[in-house]
């Protein structure tokens, strides 16, 4: 048997993406393969970021191609190439953004900041260019957790800001611009109008994921947001019990209603864990993120534990993936990372820069 681009084709169909569930050849993921004589090589070529997994994928496909006869000289590289898809009807892409995600909770408390801004972390840490939107106008925190809250942002043309940067994360918030005791005693479309303000002005550069840390409910701001603004996806953040997640459920359900589709759940504080002898026991329930997912048909995609470490960093101004990038609650959050990104890249991909713009003149 010769060996040649259709039987390497042949066995590669065989590694499956372990982040993906899928073969590299069905997610057309081999670009520019060559075989001749003893020598083959291809490139693969990951729609979503995952620099921490670019060894273990080469490795399953150098021995699945090493199986074949003749083999004498391998040459794989792996990579990720993220582009834009497709937001809600009739909403145009944020310049400089691919993706916009956006981390929503029906209510407060349930960690959804801090796990925005770990999520936000993870993205950069599998190789992407992120950015992170504190949109909550009434109680930002993304400024103290990314330690940078006395920092303020500048203007090089008197008409937007330069974004902050943070642990290699892009980062604009409301917190940069006001004194941290000053309260925003602002009624809804003032607090939309700084919002937009925020997003919009902001010279974000080239972007592969923005993430929306987004306020707590389904009020005005909420509502102006998921309409208003091009996202490709929703995380809801919740907590196992059923307090909770009677209110993720209205979450769910108000992006449902204007077409954003949700990536998945994420359940934080799942579990208790003690820091004196590392017991532990499920205080919040179990299995309420899980249900939720059942129940609307949507994936799981991960469970986070209750753990003095992630609270302690994140007030350090140092979240997790940053203080200990190499212990298992860091792991957790990665995987919650790919997983999203994942999603997304099975989305459509936003083809709106193909078509040209049709203008109508009186002559």
């Amino acid at each position: 048997m010769s060996l040649t681009p259709e039987s390497v084709t042949e066995v590669l169909k065989s590694v499956v993406d372990p982040n993906t569930g899928k073969d590299l050849v069905s997610s057309r993921c081999i670009r520019n393969l060559q075989a001749a004589g003893g020598s083959v090589s291809f490139e693969i070529e990951l729609g979503y970021p995952a620099r921490t997994q670019f060894a273990l994928i080469r490795d399953l496909a150098v021995d699945a191609v090493r199986t074949l006869p003749g083999v004498e000289k391998l040459d794989v590289k792996v990579g990720s190439k993220i582009v834009a898809h497709a937001v809600q009807q009739g909403v145009k892409l944020l310049p400089g953004v691919k993706n916009i995600i956006a981390v929503a909770s029906g209510k407060g408390g349930v960690g959804k900041s801090t796990t925005a801004a770990n999520l936000a972390l993870a993205l950069a840490a599998e190789g992407a260019r992120v950015g992170i939107l504190d949109a909550d106008i009434y109680g930002p925190s993304q400024p103290q957790m990314l330690g940078i809250g006395e920092h303020k942002p500048h203007s090089l043309d008197g008409k937007t800001m330069e974004p902050l940067e943070a642990h290699g994360l892009q980062a604009m918030s409301i917190g940069f611009l006001v004194d941290v005791e000053t309260p925003m005693v602002w009624r809804g479309p003032m607090a939309t109008q700084a919002l937009n303000q925020l997003l919009k002005e902001t010279n974000w550069k080239e972007l592969d994921y923005l993430i929306i840390d987004m306020p707590p409910g389904t009020g005005d701001i909420q509502l102006t947001l998921s309409q208003s603004v091009p996202l490709t996806g929703a995380v809801i953040v919740t907590t196992p019990q059923d307090i909770a997640l009677l209110d993720a459920r209205k979450g769910l359900k108000m992006f449902e209603k204007v077409g954003v589709p949700i990536v998945g759940v994420v359940e934080n504080m799942s579990i208790h864990i003690c820091s004196n002898c590392g017991h532990e026991e499920p205080i919040f329930g179990t299995g309420g993120g899980e249900k939720l997912c059942a129940d609307y048909h949507i994936p799981f995609l991960g469970a986070l534990p209750l753990d003095l470490q992630i609270r302690q960093e994140a007030d350090r101004g140092t979240p997790t993936v940053i203080a200990d990038p190499d212990g298992r609650i860091a792991g957790i959050y990665r995987e919650i990372a790919r997983k999203v990104a994942v999603r997304v890249a099975e989305k459509a991909k936003d083809m709106s820069h193909k078509f040209p713009n049709i203008v109508v003149k009186n002559t």
